[in-house]
């Protein structure tokens, strides 16, 4: 292994000298000073002979070795390295000890007969020294040795098995090995044909033209036959460059967009293409000989495509038609407009890119991890002495009851240390099960919990708790590699498992969470986790919040950031709901945005508002119908019992339908309660909320109905929790993070220049308010003149476009339009077909409205 890692040691050094060389090659013509004297070529012409020796030598020496292996080999593996310094070694190699050593380490120690390909590089890098261009790419020819040491060391590894030469030598043998222990002989047989096929196209590039030849010669067949236009127009159709157009070689840029001229009868559309490395090099190098211009400034992409001045001549224009392009060095800008024949009509190409959400506050930061505290250390204390006392009481426990046992094995988190003990045959589960109050006593423990058995383990755990608790701190989920490269629509970190895992899930695949837990045991501080986990990590256009505070100070502290993640009803002062009347307003407004959300989805054709927002993105819908890209929505409530008692099934009506329909839209709910009753979380709650979360609770009765399974009572309370996410439970230690770091964050981001206003959810008007008013012009609605404009601008009588466009409730919209058809402007209700508009321009309307 030391000598497999020593040769490629070897060659990351070569390759570090192929960068040096290529970074002086690349030096500017300016940044080397100009002299009279003439040009001294001494050391170039050496270094040229000594690499070309250097191919020679090692060439031969491993030419060599191939025939006199037998007798080197043994001498060059006695002595090693001190073969050198041996009188006596008497080796057959052409080049001597040197030779024997070279051949040995390179073909034995190396890559085989591959080695020989290393050979390769020294030659090219000598004949360009010699030549004083570049007749070899280095770096290109570097890596199609490095990629074919590889590629045919572990090939002829594989396919000389048990040779007694050692055709692919040790690292060709090694990854042979490994290749064989993973994926097989079979697999590992097709894995080097696959490889080594694309290693050849690579190489050789081969040429797939002849199908776009084809398709361009029936093009041009068909041309000839439909076109009428007079060899006159085609002689206007020729293109040709304006003589101001000047191009400066200097200007030229990786990933410039190149426009190559082509002939009309070739030209089907203007070709962008990007450059690579290696093209921008020949591009530069034979700059001359081609005839093509370069745009200094890249052209801007807008969705309207301008179409082409059509040029149709009545026969191809040949190459040699098209006149020559004179190009001039100048550093001025060079004209973005092609213009095309005598009358100088342009043809602009113009492409807009992906609609993006973010540019409307493009300055916003995201929070820095200094805002958060390190609290305690991130490693898990482990008492030696404390983990062996408690295996021997477990053991001696068991023992008093005749329970043998086969193995015991630890796992120390956070907070509690799982045991895993694996019965002996023919003991039963349940009578280990039913000693956990007599382990609870024997340990002196508090909060013992046995699962029996563990699912996918087959074994039965003790959870036992540790008598130093670390603090599992918000900046160590924040920082981990899993919270910061993930593809989650909306991650949070909870806290860590008992195997110091970080848990770190997608809130919009639970689709929803239930918090419950007594008084005190951190209910607060996890709701805090999961909005600073998801400030983190989502930018003010793709993420509001709507916050339910009944008790007025726990979320109060998210005030500040009110125009950037905030959701709020028309006409309100505060964004955080705290009375429980705008609750109810707020839950039925939320519905409607659901309802009017779906609506939109439909007319797209979506499932779900990733696939809406990815067809936004990508400009397939129109804003003037009224798509938009939609954020999503975190309902948060903070104390739902409170609610329950005050107003019933006002809210429980619509977070039922909250919780059974809006996920597909984006519309996620987060709810806490401390009293974790029947009469609270109801059958329909449960249903709908498959993820939940339960803190130390007084009971076992209490357990079931926010788990439905025990076990919550044997927490230890202080973030201790158990959560039930995809049909399993796991004790987890939920993640502190203290006021003060909310705070910071929340201060960083209000300071940030934010929306003019938060974000609006769909006005409501109660049922109750409607009822007996009926459609009174003398009692207008607020919105009507709106809706009067709006139905008159589009033509359409029609109930849901009000809905739609105005965010409104099917009610007070049928209200609405029963008063514009008393006012004249609609006629009578049709059945499920529109309105007819009786108002047929905005003057006539203004009229009616004045005379109102």
């Amino acid at each position: 292994m030391l000598r497999i890692l020593s040769t490629f040691h070897l060659l990351l050094q070569v390759g570090k000298f192929i960068y040096y060389y290529r970074q002086m090659a690349n030096t500017p013509k300016e940044e080397i000073p100009v002299t009279d004297t003439p040009k001294d070529n001494r050391l170039k012409l050496t270094l040229s002979i000594l690499s070309i020796l250097i191919g020679l030598f090692l060439f031969i020496s491993l030419a060599s070795y191939i025939s006199t292996w037998r007798e080197d080999q043994d001498i060059v593996q006695r002595y090693g390295v001190k073969v050198f310094s041996v009188k006596d070694a008497e080796v057959e190699n052409l080049f001597g000890v040197l030779g024997a050593y070279t051949g040995h380490s390179l073909i034995y120690n190396g890559f085989g007969i591959a080695a020989f390909l290393i050979t390769m590089f020294f030659f090219a890098m000598g004949i360009n020294l010699f030549a004083g261009k570049r007749v070899f790419r280095l770096w290109r020819t570097f890596k199609y040795i490095v990629a074919g040491l590889l590629v045919i060391s572990i090939s002829l590894a594989f396919f000389t098995q048990g040779a007694e030469f050692s055709w692919g030598g040790a690292t060709g043998e090694l990854i042979k090995d490994w290749l064989i222990k993973w994926i097989g002989k079979l697999g590992t047989m097709i894995l080097l044909i696959t490889v080594g096929l694309f290693y050849v196209i690579w190489q050789m590039n081969p040429s797939l033209k002849f199908a776009a030849g084809k398709k361009r010669k029936a093009a041009n067949g068909s041309l000839e036959e439909n076109d009428t236009a007079t060899a006159a127009e085609a002689d206007e159709a020729k293109l040709f460059i304006d003589e101001s157009l000047e191009t400066n070689n200097d200007t030229h840029k990786k990933g410039v967009a190149v426009i190559m001229p082509k002939t009309p009868a070739e030209d089907d559309g203007e070709e962008f293409t990007l450059i690579d490395e290696d093209e921008e090099e020949e591009l530069m190098e034979n700059n001359e000989e081609e005839e093509q211009f370069i745009l200094t400034e890249e052209p801007e992409f807008t969705e309207d495509i301008v179409p082409r001045v059509p040029m149709t001549p009545t026969k191809p224009v040949q190459a040699e038609d098209i006149p020559d392009l004179e190009l001039t060095q100048n550093n001025e800008n060079i004209p973005s407009e092609i213009i095309i024949g005598k009358e100088e009509k342009t043809a602009r190409i113009e492409v807009k890119g992906d609609y993006e959400p973010t540019l409307d506050l493009r300055n916003y930061k995201y929070p820095e991890l200094d805002m958060l505290e390190l609290h305690g250390t991130e490693k898990v204390i482990m008492d030696k002495e404390e983990l062996e006392e408690n295996k021997n009481q477990i053991i001696n426990t068991l023992k008093n009851y005749d329970i043998q046992i086969q193995r015991i094995s630890a796992t120390v988190g956070p907070t509690v240390t799982l045991y895993e003990i694996v019965p002996a045959p023919g003991v039963r589960i349940s009578r280990i099960k039913n000693l956990e109050d007599d382990i609870a006593l024997s340990l002196a423990a508090l909060g013992i919990r046995i699962i029996a058995p563990i699912p996918g383990r087959g074994t039965i755990g003790i959870e036992v708790p540790n008598v130093n608790k670390t603090t599992v701190s918000m900046r160590a989920l924040i920082s981990s590699e899993k919270f910061q490269n993930n593809n989650f629509s909306l991650p949070i970190a909870i806290g860590k498992k008992i195997n110091n895992e970080n848990f770190i899930v997608d809130l919009a695949s639970m689709p929803h969470l239930l918090m419950a837990g007594a008084t005190g045991q951190g209910k607060s501080v996890g709701i805090n986790a999961l909005l600073i986990s998801l400030l983190y990590k989502k930018h003010p256009s793709q993420l509001k919040f709507v916050l339910v505070d009944p008790k007025k100070v726990e979320l109060s502290i998210y005030r500040l950031i009110e125009n950037h993640f905030l959701a709020k009803l028309p006409g309100e002062d505060e964004a955080i709901i705290t009375d429980t009347k705008k609750v109810v307003t707020s839950l039925n407004a939320l519905c409607i945005e659901m309802d009017n959300r779906y609506d939109l989805l439909k007319e797209a054709a979506c499932r779900n508002i990733k696939e809406y927002n990815e067809k936004f993105v990508k400009r397939r819908l129109n804003p003037e119908k009224g798509h938009q890209f939609l954020p999503f929505i975190v309902l948060v409530i903070d104390e739902f019992a409170d609610l329950i008692m005050t107003a019933g099934k006002e809210i429980e009506l619509p977070i039922a339908r909250l919780a059974q329909l809006a996920r597909a839209v984006g519309i996620h709910l987060i709810i806490a309660t401390q009293r974790p009753s029947v009469n609270i979380i109801t059958g329909i709650i449960k249903a709908n909320f498959p993820a939940r979360i339960a803190f130390k609770v007084s009971s076992k009765i209490d357990s079931r109905t926010i788990l439905d399974a025990g076990g919550a009572e044997q927490l230890i309370g202080k973030g201790d929790m158990l959560i039930s996410y995809n049909g399993a439970i796991t004790r987890l230690q939920c993640a502190f993070v203290d006021t003060p770091e909310v705070d910071k964050i929340v201060h960083f981001i209000g300071e940030q220049q934010g929306y003019p206003e938060p974000y609006l959810l769909p006005e409501y008007v109660d049922d109750k308010e409607l009822a007996g008013n009926g459609a009174d012009l003398s009692d207008r609605d607020s919105l009507f003149d709106e809706a009067a404009k709006l139905i008159v601008a589009n033509q359409v009588g029609s109930t849901s476009l009000i809905q739609r466009k105005m965010k409104l409730g099917y009610n007070r919209a049928g209200r609405i339009m029963d008063q514009l058809e008393m006012a004249g402007i609609v006629g009578k209700s049709q059945g499920s077909k529109p309105r007819d508009v009786l108002v047929q321009t905005e003057a006539h309307l203004m009229e009616i409205l004045d005379g109102l």
